[in-house]
Order: C-alpha cells, then structure tokens, then sequence
C-alpha cells in the first residue's frame, strides 16, 4: 500500500509539473507572438509615413495606399487577439503591407531597403517575367513584373480561392472580388483559367510553382508523344503537374 501511495504521489507531482512547464512555454509563445506582430507593425507604420509617392506615380501611390490598409488592419489584429494564431495572420498583414512598402519604393526608383519576411506560401506562386492579358466577359485583365498607369495594383503573390497567383503588377486588383463572394469567386476562376495559368505553362511566370508546372507540363507532353498523341498532352485536364495535383478543379497539393 504505501509503495502505491508513494507511486501516486510522484504520478501526481510529474503530471503537476509538465503541466505547469507546458504553461510556461505556451505562455512564452504567446508573447513571443504578440511581441513579433508588433514590431512588424510598428516597422510598417515607420515605413508607410516616411515615404510619399509623387502625384504622378500611380502605381507607387496606389501601393501605399494598400500598405496603408495593412498597417490599419493589423493594428485592428492585434487589438482583438488573443491566440498565437491570431498574433500570427496579425504579423502576416504587416508583411504583406511591407511588401506593398518595397513595391512603391521600386516604383519610385528607390532602393527597395532591407530584406523583408516572406509571406506564407509566395514561393510556392513564383513571379510574373512577361507581360500577360485575357479579356474575361468582356473586360480586359493584364498583368505585368513592371509598373505602369495602366498596371498600377500590386500583387505581393499568394493564393485565391486556393489557385497560387503570382507577383506582379495587374491593371485591376481581380483577386479582391474573389475573396468576395460567389459571384466574385467565380469571375476570379476564369480570369485565373485565361490570363493565369497559360502564363504559367508559357514561362511567363518564374519560381516556386511556375518551375513544378513546366516540369509536369513537358513531362505530359513527353508522355503523349510517347503513347501517339492520346491523350492530347498528357495528364493535363485532371493530372500531375510536377508538384501539384490539378484536379480539374483547383487542388494544387501542398500549396497554402
């Protein structure tokens, strides 16, 4: 009996003890988060109000102004969180608001400053190289790697409606009605479909995602050429494209 008691006692005290020890670490992570969110936001707030983009510049005018939003945005996170996770999308914000910082500084031909975080799954969607264009229901959507009037809205690369976009200049900001709504969703699958994802089997798009579908893309072709032309190209419609798993329908594998 007391050789039991004395197991319980010592059962009793190492549970006392990771418990009280997993406390102390979540407690640690937690201000290290909260901590981590507010310097980003703060470096974005110093950035975004030292830097005035001329009355001519557009493009740099205009991603200030979406930096401006981040900045107000994160804040607003900040306020509101009480998780690791919600101190996490809160330091997200900032850096997407820093890289809209860095693209208004190339814009205005000034040195883009020091390295910045990169955000959650940009690497994965690559970067425009190539001027792109599709006219969608009407409309005309162009996308370039370089500023102008007319490409004036900066996108820092990620992913809508679980397609990878890439970085790049875009004549107007199609993903945000695509994180709108149905209606929205479905115009930002067909500007995807037509401007997109040919620029990414024509090598207008370079890195992370870009190099998997050329890969995937010529291995189709090589596989088609081999079996007589069957099947039109390989695994295209609904097949492997070197890292990411079409579907048909837009599961593109491990991408965020």
């Amino acid at each position: 009996m007391l050789l039991w008691l004395t197991l319980l006692v010592v059962a009793i005290l190492v549970i006392a003890f990771l418990v009280q020890s997993n406390k102390k670490r979540a407690q640690a992570e937690l201000a290290d988060a909260q901590a981590e969110a507010r310097r980003l936001h703060e470096r974005l707030g110093g950035q975004t109000m030292n830097l005035v983009a001329p009355g001519d510049n557009l493009p740099a005018a205009q991603a200030l102004a979406d930096a401006g939003e981040r900045y107000t945005a994160t804040g607003s996170q900040i306020e509101q969180a009480q998780t690791i996770h919600q101190y996490r999308l809160a330091a997200q914000t900032a850096i997407e608001g820093l890289h809209y910082v860095r693209a208004a500084r190339t814009a205005m031909d000034l040195d883009p400053g020091p390295e910045i975080p990169q955000l959650r799954g940009h690497r994965s969607t690559g970067a425009l190289t190539e001027p792109v264009s599709a006219e969608v229901e009407g409309r005309r959507y162009t996308g370039s790697p370089n500023p102008s009037d007319e490409n004036r809205h900066y996108y820092p690369g990620g992913t809508v409606d679980g397609r990878p976009v890439p970085s790049g200049w875009y004549n107007t900001p199609w993903w945000q009605p695509a994180l709108a709504g149905a209606g929205g969703a479905l115009v930002g699958m067909m500007i995807f479909d037509a401007m997109i994802s040919p620029a990414y089997s024509m090598g207008a798009i370079e890195g992370g995602y870009a190099d998997g579908y050329q890969d995937g893309f010529a291995d189709g072709g090589a596989d088609a050429s081999a079996d007589g032309g069957g099947d039109g190209g390989g695994d295209y419609g609904g097949g492997d494209f070197g890292g990411g798993d079409f579907g048909g329908g837009g599961d593109f594998g491990g991408f965020e």
